[in-house]
């Protein structure tokens, strides 16, 4: 294999899965809640685009267990976004476990990744109509 074969992925856009037990539910959430409209549609799935990303919520009969962060926004403003968010009803995560506690929905997060240039990170999270955990995040530089 030659290093341009090895970096097949790397130069691929990635794309989020998401699944749903009532798509039309989740299509009512994801419009009302977030103000989000699918771009495209499919039997059983409604594609998503944000900020040049995209991600996919699909009809499933399995649901996933919402015991991490499926998916997450990085916002510039994350007062704004949860203020507007909780507007609209959508109702963020109370966490408090060793090294992360929710103040008013938002955790300070230390450390970041060097790349981003910042030295942490604020964090809110909340779930979606079919009980994935998705979240926002504001770089802290």
């Amino acid at each position: 294999m030659n290093e341009d074969e090895s970096k097949t992925l790397a130069r691929s856009r990635v794309a989020t899965r998401l699944p749903a037990r009532d798509l039309e539910r989740a299509r009512r959430f994801y419009s009302e809640k977030l103000g989000l409209e699918p771009v495209d549609e499919r039997p059983g799935g409604l594609l998503y685009r944000c900020g040049g990303a995209e991600f996919v919520v699909f009809r499933s009969t399995g649901a996933s267990s919402g015991a991490f962060t499926e998916m997450a926004w990085e916002v510039d403003d994350i007062e704004t976004t949860v203020s507007e968010l909780r507007g609209r009803g959508v109702v963020f995560e109370d966490v408090d476990v060793p090294g992360l506690r929710t103040r008013d929905g938002i955790a300070e997060i230390g450390g970041n990744y060097p790349s981003k240039g910042a030295r942490g990170e604020r964090g809110a999270w909340f779930r979606d109509s079919e009980g994935n955990l998705l979240g926002v995040g504001e770089p802290v530089v």
